[in-house]
């Protein structure tokens, strides 16, 4: 057995010895790679600056808009079922408000609570969460809703029921 380091056997023809040459002559010739460490490393600190930046810059911005929200007045974040149908949605004033939306509180510190297509219990439900009183219940012939679903209240918005306030529900006949 010979090593790497031993002349080569005579049995290689001029073009192997010729071969093994070049090879060796480029593999000393070829420059090691130089890589700068503190450039990567000022690259790599710049990019995770950036994006923590960018994802800071994102969770301020959702939350000033969460903030101005909460400052208008926002909306009420309480699950409704849906109405049952239009006609059970109630019907709508000159200036475009809901007969079935009821706005509760203070100018600067109101929700508001949509009844339309809500059965009874489920309206008293939502009124005595917001601490509001049942009014009177009446009903009404409606076609095309489901009886016993919530067709009007009153007050209803633009007008503001403080807490504690009086809220009377008209129910659909059928």
């Amino acid at each position: 057995m010979t090593s790497y380091g031993d002349a080569r056997p005579s049995g290689c023809t001029p073009f192997e010895e010729h071969l093994v040459n070049a090879m060796n002559d480029y593999a000393d010739s070829a420059e090691a790679p130089d890589f700068d460490a503190p450039g990567i490393v000022r690259r790599t600190r710049r990019r995770r600056a950036v994006g923590i930046a960018a994802v800071a810059t994102a969770l301020i911005v959702a939350g000033g808009g969460t903030a101005l929200a909460s400052m208008t007045g926002g909306t009420d974040h309480r699950a409704r079922p849906a109405a049952s149908s239009t006609a059970a949605s109630g019907g709508v004033t000159q200036n475009g408000s809901k007969l079935t939306t009821v706005l509760v509180g203070k100018p600067g510190d109101s929700f508001t609570i949509d009844f339309a297509g809500l059965d009874l219990v489920y309206a008293k439900q939502l009124l005595a969460k917001a601490q509001l009183q049942l009014g009177t219940v009446s009903k009404r012939p409606v076609t095309g809703c489901k009886p016993g679903s919530v067709f009007m209240a009153d007050p209803h918005s633009p007008k503001m029921v403080p807490v504690g306030g009086t809220v009377n529900l008209v129910l659909c006949s059928g």
